[in-house]
């Protein structure tokens, strides 16, 4: 977002904003005295702090657990409140959901998926994926590939080690967790990891420019306009949504194509993997489909990358968590040496998994740091009272911060800040689980993440493969490690690390 630099832009933008917070604030006085939240700015300053936003959010959280931002249709109020955050996503969940205005800024992207909608497309959509990912079938199925795709990692990883140059940890881990999502959804073998689908490449990039450009429409309040004339962001997500659905209406395509010919596919084709059943459940409907996809897509890839990334930045900084994985990895499989990563990566079994606690702990730890959903957006649907107090308006969109709670040290003690996986352990080394409406990254109430123990699998597996057989380093320490503004928590630029074989 070059033009935030542009000294005339922000002359503009700053006497806009004297303006609006004029009106606004002489329109809250002529309303009924009720017990609001404190207001802490207005939309225009998340424009403003649009590229440190979920700091900034988190300095607001630090002088109000609860406030709210002015805006020229709605005010928008943001929680860290686990209270609030347990009365908005169960107690009366019927009363907060995704609404018009969040639909409407999402749906070029996310369409009618089930990160976008409410009612029955959400109960329909909600009810087979339950039932996928409840099943023994669809565990069995994704470990294998989980175990797969964490041996050609480790074999890429292991190339670029020998040849002495710094890997993109980020990108690789983009690249395989798609591959995976593709095999575990749709059936589909992508092989984007290895860098042999060009196509697959630009789908993926393109995904990520979408994301971004979908974030910036909740601080851009002329966005509505900028698509109506197709110009600047408005313009870029067009052209990057379009490389999206070309893609994704040719998977549907094949995939279609490829059921009706079942004599010729394997019999797994039609049981194992989840696009099969939304097939056989929704019909063929190509639009919903491609909706059904995308969300699962940005829940299956761009969650479970960007938590290992992360996760890697902190054992890079933290080599000490790094090597103790290390031991509790070899402790639990038996590992002594190894010499095929694919053998050992086999023989990472369920059982060695669930011992693995400490892991565990590490890579939730480092989800409450760095939650993969940074903040989380419901419409009140009718006036309310929140159980700290404070009224709530139709219309009002009000938001919890997985970012900002994760730092709060009235959550989470004085060491919020500090990474120190042993929080979530007993005094047996058994992990603990937290409240879902304190430790909030995976949400809770009817809307749970339905792959939570999916992803966290997922994590180990690559996790404990790598760790196995690398020692890894930041390239360049100097360098300032932040996230990019969008709707997931990528590190901004990618994440360079060096491996070193064990």
């Amino acid at each position: 977002m070059d033009f935030l630099s542009n000294p005339i832009f922000l002359t503009a933008l700053v006497l806009a904003l004297s303006i609006f917070t004029a009106q606004i604030l002489a329109r809250e006085l002529t309303k009924a005295k009720k017990k609001h939240p404190p207001i802490a700015g207005t939309v225009l300053h998340q424009l403003l702090n649009f590229n440190r936003l979920h700091d900034y959010m988190t300095d607001l959280a630090g002088k109000h657990k609860t406030y709210r931002l002015l805006g020229p249709f709605r005010n928008e109020i943001y929680t860290s409140n686990p209270e609030n955050v347990e009365y908005i996503l169960k107690t009366n969940f019927d009363n907060y959901g995704k609404g018009w205005y969040n639909y409407n800024i999402l749906k070029d992207l996310l369409g009618d998926g089930i990160f976008a909608v409410d009612g029955e497309k959400w109960r329909q959509q909600r009810k087979i994926s339950s039932h996928d990912f409840s099943t023994k079938m669809l565990r069995d199925f994704s470990s294998v590939i989980f175990r797969k795709n964490a041996a050609k990692l480790a074999d890429k990883v292991s190339e670029i080690a020998t040849s002495n140059q710094a890997i993109d940890i980020q990108d690789l881990f983009m690249k395989s967790s798609l591959d995976s999502i593709f095999q575990v959804a749709f059936g589909i073998e992508l092989d984007n990891m290895c860098g042999s689908n060009e196509e697959g490449k630009s789908f993926g990039d393109a995904f990520d420019n979408s994301s971004a450009l979908t974030l910036w429409r909740y601080v851009d309040v002329f966005w509505r306009i900028k698509k109506f004339l197709n110009l600047g962001s408005e313009a870029a997500l067009r052209k990057n949504t379009k490389i999206v659905n070309d893609f994704v209406f040719k998977l549907i395509h094949n995939k279609i194509e490829q059921m009706q010919k079942k004599d010729n596919c394997p019999v797994t084709v039609d049981r194992e993997d989840i696009l099969s059943r939304f097939l056989q459940v929704t019909g063929t409907d190509p639009i919903y489909l491609r909706d059904i996809i995308l969300n699962f897509i940005i829940a299956g890839k761009d969650t479970t990358a960007t938590t290992l990334a992360w996760f890697f930045y902190l054992l890079c900084k933290h080599p000490s968590v790094q090597e103790k994985i290390v031991q509790e990895v070899k402790q639990v499989t038996g590992m002594k040496k190894i010499t095929h990563f694919s053998e050992f990566a086999s023989g990472v079994s369920e059982d060695a998994l669930e011992k693995m606690q400490y892991l565990h702990a590490a890579i939730t730890e480092t989800l409450r740091i760095y939650p993969a959903v940074p903040v989380d957006a419901k419409i009140c649907f009718s006036d309310d009272t929140l159980p700290d107090g404070y009224s709530v308006r139709k219309g009002d969109m009000i938001a919890y911060q997985p970012y900002a709670m994760g730092r709060m040290k009235v959550i989470w003690g004085d060491d919020a800040e500090k990474f120190r996986p042993e929080r979530w352990l007993n005094e047996n080394g058994v992990f603990q689980p937290e409240s879902p409406f304190k430790f909030s990254a995976f949400q809770a109430g009817p809307r749970i993440c339905l792959g939570k123990e999916f992803a966290y699998r997922q994590m180990k597996i690559f996790s404990a493969v790598l760790l196995s057989c690398f020692m890894f380093k930041i390239s360049d320490e100097n360098k300032v490690v932040t996230y990019r503004t969008m709707i997931n928590l990528h590190i901004l630029g990618g994440l360079e690390v060096r491996a070193f074989h064990r």
